[in-house]
């Protein structure tokens, strides 16, 4: 049985004092999720991926749909496929533009997306105030509420899950 004690080695830059606003990136920061926020942590990447899970491929759709200026599209279009989250590819008609749609790295930030998109939902919207709903193409019915489980199925809370830092002479 592990035993650990609730360390967030996550935040350890934090706690030794260095500055985290003057850092550049996170790409070497041992925790995933830092690392993760690094390739989609400012919100015009994350609406960007929003709208391509909404079927939106074109710079000019996004930049319509978003209301985003160019040049910050430009900017995080180029982001998110040097990080291979989207990939541009010729226009399948013969047209002169490129499409961006999302890799298999980036559709599996669907769970991401939905996750706080619930979590939006939940806390964001008065009782009663009109929003989208997220529903399976298939049935209609309204996409189930994400949850974070043991692998044996047990539904865990935060106070059910502790981080722990490996390191490669533990593996």
């Amino acid at each position: 049985m592990l035993v650990a004690k609730k360390v967030l080695y996550c935040n350890q830059i934090a706690i030794c004092g260095v500055n985290m606003v003057r850092k550049k990136s996170l790409k070497g920061d041992y925790c995933p999720s830092a690392r993760a926020l690094d390739v989609i942590g400012d919100w015009w990447s994350l609406l960007i991926v929003r709208e391509a899970f909404d079927g939106v491929t074109r710079f000019s759709a996004f930049q319509k749909n978003l209301g985003i200026a160019r040049n910050i599209l430009s900017d995080r279009l180029r982001k998110l496929t040097g990080e291979e989250i989207m990939e541009s590819v010729p226009d399948p008609n013969g047209g002169a533009h490129q499409e961006y749609r999302l890799t298999a790295k980036g559709r599996d930030l669907l769970p991401v997306v939905v996750s706080l998109r619930q979590w939006g939902e939940k806390h964001l919207f008065a009782p009663g105030e009109t929003h989208s709903r997220l529903v399976d193409s298939v049935s209609g019915e309204d996409v189930a509420l994400l949850e974070v489980r043991a692998r044996d199925g047990r539904r865990l809370s935060s106070d059910d899950v502790v981080i722990i830092k490996v390191r490669e002479d533990d593996l």
